[in-house]
């Protein structure tokens, strides 16, 4: 009898030993064919193959205009509403009357508010690759902004959207009273507006996870996928980024609401990991959505405005001048352009009207072209990602098919 009963365990031993092996096969054999999808996407770029990059972007865009116009059908009740109102506005802007002036200034307000809103998206939602926008286009915009309330001894030059340049007052107040809290009031809206931006750009990540965590489908999302393989191996995690990733996700998993808002309050590259960590586990939107909007359009704008007021104030930057120019030899072949800058950008500043001065020296050409250079790399990164999001849509219906035989 024990001998019959160990000659029935072990044929059982080797039945569960192969089935893990098997098991272990089937998953290497699995994450081989991901790696090696990975690599075909990744080698569909406008540089290397031209042609098939353009043919399966157009593919892509046709793809997602059909989505997005099933999914306002789906709506059509509020787009109805929405034309609806479309279609009332377009009546007063176009009648004339005393009500002109209120909706001129609403379309002002609405089009600066817009602009920084997708200037803020931009940078956040990427598209693998985010515009940085608030180096490219924020960040300049309150440097001169300061830099005209030092100048000009006032803030009370025009309300945005400013013009082309930005005209000081007939007779500025005194230097004295311009302060750092007059400066961030001046540039509070169109800062807020970007933080606001980059906050709506923080969904996509979130929906994402949410819907792959309640359908329990295969998400389609490759940092959905290294999410969890993050998960799967936290504990022998040893270097410093996989910590850092995993820090981010138990901050906002125990802590939650104050959690997501300490991250999204700091300048924090891994933010999107907290989208897709929120939508994992199910926090309630408003939640997620509420704590980014004040961390990001609140409190880490204003952390970011005081920065860049401080570091243009007059004091500074002329301090900054100086030291530019006792570096030895190159010091002041450096010094002279920036001087040169500045002095136009003064010049222009006292420009009341009229056409502004011409001169224009290479360290404005320069900064044209960098911000040229960027533009064309992310229209060049969106184009790449939306074919290789194409090319993946083929690889997974040639996976489907190939189960199906």
């Amino acid at each position: 009898m024990a001998a019959n009963g160990a000659s029935c365990e072990q044929p059982q031993k080797r039945a569960g030993a192969k089935d893990k092996q098997n098991g272990k096969s089937a998953d290497s054999s699995i994450r081989e064919r991901r790696q090696k999808d990975k690599e075909e996407r990744l080698s569909l770029v406008l540089w290397r193959r031209p042609v098939t990059t353009l043919h399966y972007f157009l593919l892509e865009t046709l793809i997602k205009l059909k989505d997005l116009t099933l999914k306002l059908w789906q709506r059509r009740g509020i787009v109805f509403l929405f034309l609806v109102l479309c279609s009332l506005f377009s009546i007063a802007y176009s009648t004339e009357g005393a009500h002109q002036q209120y909706v001129q200034y609403l379309e002002k307000k609405f089009l600066w508010c817009a602009y920084w809103v997708g200037l803020g998206i931009l940078s956040s939602v990427g598209l693998g690759t985010g515009l940085h926008t608030f180096l490219l286009y924020l960040g300049p915009h309150i440097a001169s902004v300061t830099l005209a309330a030092y100048e000009c001894g006032s803030t009370d030059f025009p309300e945005p959207p400013y013009p082309d340049q930005i005209v000081c007052p007939q007779g500025g107040a005194v230097e004295s009273s311009i302060s750092l809290f007059s400066i961030m009031s001046k540039v509070r809206l169109e800062a807020c507006m970007w933080g606001a931006g980059t906050a709506i750009g923080e969904l996509p990540p979130y929906f994402m996870a949410r819907a792959a965590r309640q359908s329990g489908a295969d998400p389609d999302d490759e940092d959905y996928e290294e999410f969890e393989e993050m998960l799967e191996q936290a504990e022998g995690a040893q270097d410093f980024v996989t910590r850092a990733k995993l820090g981010v996700q138990h901050m906002v998993q125990k802590v939650g609401f104050f959690g997501i808002l300490a991250c999204a309050s700091i300048p924090n590259p891994l933010f999107d990991l907290a989208g897709i960590t929120c939508g994992h586990f199910l926090v309630p939107f408003w939640t997620f959505f509420g704590a980014t909007l004040i961390g990001k359009a609140i409190i880490k704008m204003h952390i970011q405005k005081l920065f860049v007021i401080i570091t243009f104030s007059k004091h500074i930057v002329e301090q900054m001048v100086s030291l530019i120019g006792s570096v030895p030899k190159v010091g002041p072949a450096l010094q002279k352009p920036f001087s040169q800058y500045l002095e136009a950008q003064r010049n222009k500043l006292h420009h009341a009207g009229g056409s502004a001065p011409a001169d224009e020296n290479w360290l404005s050409w320069v900064f044209e072209k960098v911000v040229l250079v960027m533009v064309c790399y992310f229209v060049i990164s969106i184009v790449n990602s939306m074919a290789q999001s194409y090319a993946k849509r083929l690889q997974q219906q040639r996976h489907s098919e190939e189960k199906t035989k």
